[in-house]
């Protein structure tokens, strides 16, 4: 029997129903509970293979509410919060910037600070995910480590570096036990239906239109989801307390090229002509602050803790596409919700 019980925010979204999975399979982990407001990238069916789990439990809660976040505290004593709970999608930022503010500065602060108030003797572990779009943008050449400045060019990415920034200053203010990872970008199963991968994969198997922002030349760090949730864990169990760790996969991939190989993928498994997906592709207006390129150095993380990537990214990218192919019915489901 473990004896860390660990609470999940934001565990019914992509990441984190991964990493609900993940915890409820280690023997260190006593209980796990989600604590999720499911808003459009929540999905519950993300959590129904956990139902009968008997160290799984949920709690429909949202972070902007104190006395949500402090009853749940309370009554279930956590050592161990991965806060992941946040509004993330960039679009929605620009044209609605207020809930991005509130869910992800002021819903972090309230979640400190009653976990600070709460473990008297801060005997717990409070990591605190984020993303490597809080660095800005790069050029055609170089990486983010630890130590780039922050340079937020979305409404998103300054919400999160508030955060991180909110995060670290318990750490030195208070010695409260926080820790911070950065990841670049994610892919995988369960993902939202307005991420880029499984869209592609959705209009390509209706042939529809799939937009590509510019002339598809900006660069992503891809990582697949579960080679990232083995990070937090390790970050969780083994990162030097008050420390930020970056996380990437080493997949330095042009939109435009990723689209382009998914397409090709479709037209395989469906025995379609090759060629005929990429018709679909079409060059759209660019999106404000787009950042050109993302690039993460992950030596800080492979030197301290002896994390590094195992998925090769060709495999993790093919069985993706082939989980979304055989899993429509939750991308029109999860379609639905979002509506």
């Amino acid at each position: 029997m473990g004896d860390h019980r660990v609470l999940v925010t934001g565990g019914a979204g992509f990441i984190g129903c991964h990493l609900v999975r993940a915890l409820l399979e280690d023997e260190s982990t006593d209980s796990v509970i989600v604590f999720d407001a499911l808003t459009y990238a929540g999905n519950m069916v993300n959590l129904s293979m956990f139902e009968d789990h008997p160290k799984y439990k949920f709690i429909h809660g949202d972070i902007c509410d104190v006395v949500q976040i402090q009853d749940a505290v309370s009554s279930h004593q956590f050592n161990r919060v991965y806060h992941l709970a946040a509004e993330s999608h960039v679009d929605h930022s620009i044209s609605g910037p207020t809930e991005f503010v509130e869910t992800n500065v002021l819903g972090t602060f309230n979640l400190l600070e009653t976990c600070r108030k709460l473990w008297t003797n801060m005997d717990g572990r409070f990591l605190h995910v984020s993303t490597d779009e809080v660095y800005g943008t790069l050029g055609e050449t170089g990486f983010f480590d630890e130590r780039t400045p922050f340079d937020p060019r979305s409404p998103y990415s300054a919400s999160k570096a508030g955060s991180d920034l909110l995060a670290r200053s318990y750490f030195h203010t208070y010695q409260f036990p926080v820790l911070i990872t950065h990841c670049s970008n994610n892919f995988g199963p369960y993902q939202h239906p307005e991420k880029l991968v499984p869209k592609t994969v959705s209009r390509a198997i209706d042939e529809e239109a799939i937009p590509v922002y510019g002339d598809g030349s900006n660069v992503r760090d891809w990582i697949y989801v579960e080679d990232h949730v083995s990070a937090l864990m390790m970050v969780m169990k083994q990162g030097r307390l008050g420390e930020t760790y970056d996380v990437g996969g080493g997949n330095e991939e042009a939109n435009i090229g990723l689209v382009n190989y998914i397409c090709d993928a479709i037209d395989k498994f469906l025995n379609k002509r090759l060629g005929n997906s990429r018709k679909l592709i079409e060059l759209v207006a660019d999106r404000p602050g787009h950042d050109f390129r993302y690039a993460i150095n992950t030596e800080k993380i492979t030197r301290e803790l002896g994390w590094q990537s195992k998925i090769r990214f060709e495999v993790a990218l093919n069985q993706t596409i082939q989980w979304y192919l055989e899993n429509q019915d939750w991308v029109k489901e999860t379609q639905t919700k979002g509506e």
